[in-house]
């Protein structure tokens, strides 16, 4: 998500861009009105330290908190590959732009995976970047009801995600038989099938495959 994304945020900088021909115009966030707001306090807060002065605020905001996001996620990316690299004892990394960081740790899932404690910090910092970029960009995903029950926690919360391509429980107390899996240790997680997984595990009839 967050290589396909990240290029958008530069691109939702200009305001008044229209949007693309590929994805239709999101909704309004539900939080646009308190955004507005802190953003004309920033831009006041700007001309009074440093005599930045905005041009009047219209409906084409400064758009701050996308530049924000930009510099938030690009720190998270440079420090997610430097801690990567040094858990693995890799040399330091040259410089380079997110998309490729993000790319070169990609590269690297194999050994992530082999140490328990650096794939929890990889899945969470990567998932954490995802949600703030999905925010900025007003995306919403779709979500279906799933017919049945969870075969971990027997509860009718199990949701069908078609952009993800997946099968996820929403239960926050659903816990699955993998010891590994995020929804031991992380409340945010749940735990979730991939249409083909979801597809086996339904046909033959056993949650634990």
């Amino acid at each position: 998500m967050l290589l396909q994304q990240f290029p958008e945020l530069s691109a939702e900088l200009a305001p008044g861009r229209a949007a693309s021909s590929h994805r239709p115009a999101p909704p309004p966030p539900p939080d646009l009105a308190a955004r507005r707001r802190e953003e004309r306090a920033e831009a006041l807060l700007l001309e009074q330290r440093h005599g930045l002065v905005a041009p009047g605020y219209s409906a084409a905001p400064l758009r701050l908190h996308i530049s924000d996001t930009i510099r938030d996620l690009s720190d998270g990316v440079v420090e997610l590959e430097e801690a990567v690299r040094d858990r693995l004892g890799l040399p330091r990394a040259r410089r380079a732009p997110v998309l490729e960081r993000l790319r070169r740790v990609a590269a690297l899932l194999d050994e992530v995976t082999a140490d328990p404690v650096l794939a929890a910090h990889v899945r969470d910092e990567t998932r954490r970047m995802a949600r703030r970029c999905a925010r900025a960009l007003g995306d919403t995903e779709t979500v279906v009801r799933m017919p049945g029950r969870c075969p971990w926690c027997d509860s009718v919360s199990l949701r069908a995600f078609p952009d993800r391509a997946a099968i996820l429980c929403v239960n926050p107390a659903c816990r699955c038989a993998d010891p590994l899996c995020g929804c031991h240790d992380d409340p945010s997680y749940r735990h979730a099938w991939e249409e083909g997984e979801w597809e086996r595990t339904t046909a033959q009839g056993d949650p634990a495959r």
